[in-house]
Order: structure tokens, then C-alpha cells, then sequence
């Protein structure tokens, strides 16, 4: 029988930082693949307040809730059905051992769900030894230097690295804005299958699901990966993945950093893509069901503060009908 939870007062809440935490430790127990020491720490996390025992009841409360939508959406999206199912088989055939028994059952329900979860809602195993990262929506100024300042997007996860007479960081997930003031030593951001360096200037580099994107804002970079190498200067870009790199592009910077002023810009992107970046800073998950409507374009600027408002304008301009789930799950159809 499960003992309920006490009341807790306003300064016992858990915070949204715990509640990261308490995300990355389930997602850690769902899988399985952890040693004694590792479950020792986190019993000892769980003790270490009431906030900290609330924000894992939270999560996986969270989690169970999420079910029906997790199930709709596998239902309507042959593709990410098919993976889910392989997903399934290999667990099964690899097994898993679970140490809390039923003290995580709903993560042992949720099985590679946690791991892989189709809603993107639970933080990847890469990003677990990150040295800083971001929740859903944040950002976060990280100097790491006298010279080296860094502006950290939503959904972000780096970790530090430093290599003979070079600094930089990896860049995990996410999306980071490197400003370099002054003359020194290389910096390195490693993203994905490349790296991009430079001495000075300023740049950004986004990391989403292996798809690298390398702005140079100011200055000058190089750009390296095994299928190239590409030389950038002010107002250039090049994008790559695991297997190759595109060419080099002019850009608009202010479109490129539009989210450092708290801004999205939407030059005719695929209605698709705009909700895909509108998650990245939108607690929950906004999932487009209408396969018809997926390339129509989306053309607009959108403060980040007001997604809402955003979201509701795509609904009266492609005429989609919307439902709620818990979780902040919004289903568009």
C-alpha cells in the first residue's frame, strides 16, 4: 500500500531544477543499467528533503499521465511507431534490471519509452554528465573565462573539455552562443560529428538529434568534420550530420540569434518545423497530428515569452483543432 505524500509548504515545493533532476534520475531507474553505488546516491538525493521526494513522485505521476498521449501519438505516426516497436524487441531481447522493484514502477512501465521517449520530453543519457545545462525554455549566461562568455538556449547540455593548448566545450544538445572578447588561445565547441574553432569573434552552434548548425556572427571560424573542412567568416553558415557537410551560406544574424532577444523568426518554414522549435521552448509537447498540413509555410516573429499565443495563431491561420492532455500535451489535428 503507498503511503500518501504529506502536504508540503510553499518553501518545500520542489523547484524546477529539482524537478530536472528527479526527470534524468528516472529516466536512470527505467533503464536499469546502473550499479549499487549509483542507486545508493540516489536514495540518498531522494532523502535529502521533502522537495526532493515530492519532485520524483511529480515525475512519475508525470509519466503515467502522459500514457494515453504517448499511445495516440504511435498510433497516428507510423514512423516513430516502427522505431518504438524496435525499440521494444531489443529491450526484450537484452533485458533489464530494475533495482527499486516497485518503488519505480511506473518507470519500469514506461520501459524504453524513458529512454527514447517519442514526446521528447525526458532528458537523453548523453546529457547526464553534462557540467551545466538548461531546462526547457531557460537560458543561462556561463563564463568560463576572463574572455570566453557563453549564452546557453533552452533544452541545452555542455559539458567542458580542454585539450593540450586548446579550451571549448562539447556541446551535448542544445544550442549555445560563444562570444570570444579580446586575443588568446583557440576555442573548440564539438558538436555532434564535427568541431568548429576560432580565436576571436563571435558564433553560434546548434546540436539538435546529431544535425549540426555553425553561425559565425563575427570574426572568423574553422569548421571541421571528416567529410570537410569549412572556413566561415561574419555572416556565414554551414550545417552538417553524421555522414556529411553542406556549403558555406550567407545569413541574417539577427535572424540567427533572434532567440538571445527573446524572439522565434519564421521565414516560410514548414508549419512541421516551426513546432518542432516552438517545443524546444515550450514545457510539454505540441504534437502536429495533420500529415496535410505538415509543409505549409509559417511566416512570423513570436516571443518566446508568449508560445501560447503563438500556438493559438497557428491554430486560427491552418484551421487545426486542438486537444489537451495532462503534462501540458497539446495534440493539433
Amino acid at each position: 500500500m503507498k503511503i500518501p505524500m504529506p502536504a508540503l509548504d510553499d518553501d518545500q515545493m520542489p523547484t524546477d531544477a529539482l524537478r530536472e533532476e528527479a526527470r534524468i534520475w528516472l529516466s536512470r531507474l527505467a533503464i536499469g543499467e546502473i550499479k549499487q553505488v549509483e542507486l545508493q546516491a540516489f536514495k540518498r538525493w531522494q532523502r535529502t528533503s521533502a522537495a526532493h521526494a515530492a519532485a520524483f513522485e511529480d515525475a512519475k505521476r508525470q509519466w503515467q499521465m502522459l500514457k494515453p498521449a504517448v499511445g495516440e501519438l504511435l498510433r497516428a505516426d507510423s514512423k516513430i511507431a516502427a522505431r518504438h516497436e524496435r525499440l521494444l524487441r531489443a529491450e526484450s531481447v537484452m533485458g533489464r534490471r530494475v533495482f527499486l522493484g516497485a518503488a519505480v514502477s511506473a518507470a519500469a512501465v514506461a520501459g524504453v519509452a524513458v529512454m527514447h521517449p517519442p514526446l521528447g520530453l525526458w532528458p537523453s543519457p548523453d546529457e547526464w554528465s553534462a557540467d551545466y545545462r538548461t531546462a526547457t525554455g531557460k537560458q543561462q549566461a556561463v563564463t568560463l573565462a576572463d574572455r570566453i562568455h557563453l549564452t546557453l538556449n533552452t533544452s541545452t547540455s555542455i559539458r567542458k573539455r580542454a585539450t593540450g593548448d586548446a579550451s571549448g566545450i562539447d556541446l551535448l544538445t542544445g544550442e549555445a552562443a560563444i562570444d570570444l572578447t579580446g586575443t588568446g588561445g583557440a576555442f573548440t565547441v564539438v558538436a555532434g560529428a564535427g568541431r568548429a574553432t576560432a580565436e576571436s569573434g563571435r558564433f553560434e552552434v546548434r546540436n539538435l538529434a546529431g544535425h549540426v548548425r555553425i553561425s559565425c556572427i563575427d570574426g572568423a571560424l574553422r569548421v571541421e568534420h571528416p567529410a570537410g573542412i569549412r572556413q566561415l567568416q561574419a555572416r556565414q553558415q554551414t550545417i552538417y550530420d553524421t555522414r556529411a557537410v553542406g556549403n558555406v551560406v550567407n545569413i541574417e544574424p539577427s535572424d540567427v540569434s533572434a532567440w538571445r532577444r527573446g524572439e522565434l523568426v519564421f521565414r516560410q518554414t514548414p508549419l512541421a518545423q516551426a513546432v518542432d522549435e516552438i517545443n524546444r521552448y515550450r514545457p510539454g509537447r505540441v504534437v502536429l497530428m495533420s500529415l496535410s498540413k505538415r509543409e505549409l509555410p509559417v511566416s512570423g516573429r513570436f516571443r518566446i515569452a508568449g508560445l501560447d499565443e503563438a500556438i493559438l495563431q497557428l491554430q486560427h491561420t491552418f484551421d487545426l483543432n486542438a486537444r489537451s492532455f495532462p503534462a501540458n500535451v497539446l495534440m493539433l489535428s
